[in-house]
């Protein structure tokens, strides 16, 4: 699975933020191929000097098809939208998703007195 990962800065004005935030996720969700998506609101940066106010992120089955949900029509108004309501103010990642489940790793943790990193 791959995915468009996009870090939003604090925005300049939060309150037109918050109330434009919706018209880009309805245009998102309207590109063809997505298959989910997820938005987190940072409330705390616990280490780095990166202001990250938001990350949203969209999920796609392949690279091709997360190419070609950005050059379609709803890709691009979304993108145009997002630079208006961040005022340029993102990095936008393309990034290889994997997931494991915790029961398969913890199948390769070692034992409690070997872990000890002294």
């Amino acid at each position: 699975m791959y995915k468009l990962i996009i870090l939003i800065e604090p925005p300049l004005d939060p309150f037109t933020f918050d109330e434009s935030w919706p018209q880009f996720l309805h245009q998102a969700e309207r590109m063809p191929g997505l298959q989910r998506e997820a938005t987190v609101r940072v409330t705390r940066t616990l280490f780095g000097s990166h202001p990250v106010h938001m990350i949203h992120e969209l999920f796609f089955e392949t690279q091709a098809d997360l190419q070609a949900a950005l050059a379609s029509p709803q890709g691009q108004a979304s993108g145009q939208i997002l630079q208006r309501i961040t005022d340029g103010r993102m990095t936008l990642l393309f990034a290889e998703h994997r997931e494991d489940d915790i029961e398969n790793l913890r199948k390769y943790q070692l034992p409690q007195d070997d872990a000890d990193p002294r």
